[in-house]
């Protein structure tokens, strides 16, 4: 029986027939634009938080410190306030309180109906910020910003696994994130452009045009198809069947539909998915469901994708020289992503997540070096061009190194390793950490860089180092296993198997509530 509970009577994951197809091909790349909206903000926010006119409407006291020539001022400390990180940080804990509403649309109403929901409200947040008249009009647009996020980044990824073919799922999937990618790529280009508009209100286009991803995410919506899972998880079965032979390509789906009925059925029997994913049996799902996008954040891309022209510029580039630096870093993030769609399904992803942990180590602690070198604990000094340029190799090198592992792998692994009967409290929890640690280190970095001055790259750089460790002993290689029979990953995992076979003690002795109650004990 699939699902990721039972016993199936064999010893490795099924192979279904099928073949790719226009169609699941297209589908996947609509639904993946609801990356571009997470992206275009992530981008956006750094811009616009580095340009003059919108700090001084919105952050003067922010404006008095960069302008501050006695020679007391402490390079890392210019932009330290917490409401200037306020404007940043409130949408992530916006997308916190809505992922766990959206868990509850997404798997009564369908995830089609979840991305709609979430890009009308984000295309309303795009408005109130790009009109934004005072500090309450901002924060409201950027709350509402957060409820789009959360219900499109607790949507689309298990949209993507849920209708790709097993041995393409990664790359599939990973177009979300490269829509986040390129939605990073186009803010920052945006940015770069208003930044020279006279008159001082480039910030209103730069925040305004949100709501062309959020249109696009919309509309693109409207049209998709909704996934087999979800058909007949709202009892849909003969459509859910139709489906299913459209994006395989084949008539003869009888044994992959039955294993999706199969988990359908033992999912519709539990009453509290949220009680239910802290059974023994589910504990690798929800152990990795929370430090994989806990580790993620810990990376400290956020202190690269939020701040970034605020960095540069920190760091000694002129505005127009730290935008454009910010585009730079942009284009690594596009094209260094494009090599994880080519590689995940090929070599797995394992060696993505521990190549990528060890080029963004030597990153960061290069980073940490030179600034330690030229700006000290004092703050005071300044980087010459060739050592800027140094910073900004070390940077893009990070960002490419995070681009092909954890930015995609992030997003992709949680999405496809829980049973259809918790698959949507998983997602909730895995968009619900991300957006935690997400909004705690987007609101504390700049006072961190404040603090701890160059040991902030030390910091994150001891984090990459756990989090490689974790993956290397217990992360189980997940590629090309259909995702109703992820569980037989975890029964050969030298240590998630004990939760494995601990469940099943328990089932054999007492019985069980759920969906293991229908099942026969392994």
């Amino acid at each position: 029986m699939a699902g990721g509970s039972y016993n199936v009577g064999h010893d490795a994951p099924r192979q279904y027939d099928g073949r790719v197809t226009g169609f699941v091909i297209m589908t996947c790349l609509v639904a993946a634009m609801g990356g571009l909206i997470f992206g275009y903000d992530i981008g956006i926010s750094g811009g616009v938080t580095s340009m003059e006119p919108f700090l001084k409407k919105f952050f003067p006291s922010v404006i008095q410190k960069m302008n501050n020539d006695s020679g007391e001022q402490n390079e890392y400390c210019k932009f330290d306030s917490q409401l200037l990180t306020l404007f940043t940080s409130s949408l992530y804990l916006a997308a916190l309180v809505a992922c766990f509403f959206a868990s509850v649309v997404t798997r009564t109403f369908g995830r089609k109906f979840s991305m709609f929901f979430g890009g009308i409200v984000f295309l309303i947040g795009a408005i109130l910020n790009g009109s934004a008249g005072n500090i309450e009009m901002l924060i409201i647009g950027r709350l509402l910003l957060g409820v789009g996020v959360g219900f499109a980044n607790q949507s689309v990824p298990v949209y993507l696994s849920e209708m790709a073919p097993a041995k393409i799922r990664g790359a599939l999937n990973i177009g979300f994130q490269m829509a986040i990618t390129i939605g990073i790529l186009i803010a920052n280009l945006v940015n770069y452009w208003t930044n020279s508009i006279k008159g001082g209100y480039g910030w209103r286009i730069s925040l305004g045009l949100a709501a062309v991803p959020a249109i696009l995410m919309t509309v693109g919506s409207v049209f998709l198809p909704e996934t087999p899972n979800s058909l007949l998880e709202r009892g849909h079965t003969e459509k859910a069947k139709q489906m299913l032979r459209k994006i395989r390509g084949i008539d003869h789906v009888d044994e992959e539909f039955q294993d999706l009925l199969d988990a359908s059925e033992a999912a519709k029997q539990v009453e509290h998915p949220w009680r239910n994913i802290t059974n023994p049996r589910y504990r690798p799902q929800l152990v990795i469901s929370v430090l994989i996008p806990f580790f993620q954040q810990l990376t400290g891309i956020n202190v690269i994708m939020f701040y970034a022209p605020v960095l540069f510029k920190t760091l000694g580039f002129g505005s127009d020289a730290s935008l454009m630096s910010a585009v730079i870093t942009g284009v690594v993030n596009v094209l260094a992503t494009l090599v994880s769609v080519f590689c995940v399904d090929k070599f797995g992803r394992r060696i993505l997540f521990l190549e990528g942990g060890v080029q963004m180590l030597i990153c960061q602690i290069g980073t940490g070096i030179v600034l330690g070198m030229k700006f000290g604990v004092a703050g005071e000094g300044s980087l010459s061009k060739g050592w800027a340029n140094f910073v900004l190799f070390l940077i893009c090198a990070y960002v490419a190194a995070f681009a092909w592992s954890w930015g995609p792998l992030g997003w992709l692994v949680p999405s496809e390793i829980s049973p259809l009967e918790v698959r949507s409290a998983g997602q909730a929890i895995n968009v619900s950490v991300n957006m935690l640690f997400t909004f705690l280190i987007g609101q504390a970095f700049l006072s961190m860089l404040c603090h701890l001055k160059f040991g902030l790259f030390f910091f994150f750089a001891g984090f990459v180092f756990i989090m490689s460790l974790f993956i290397f002993f217990f992360l189980p290689e997940t590629k090309g296993v259909a995702i109703e029979e992820m569980h037989v990953v975890w029964e050969k995992h030298w240590f998630w198997n004990k939760y494995m076979k601990m469940e099943d003690n328990h089932i054999s002795g007492h019985g069980s509530s759920g969906a293991s109650t229908s099942a026969k004990p392994v």
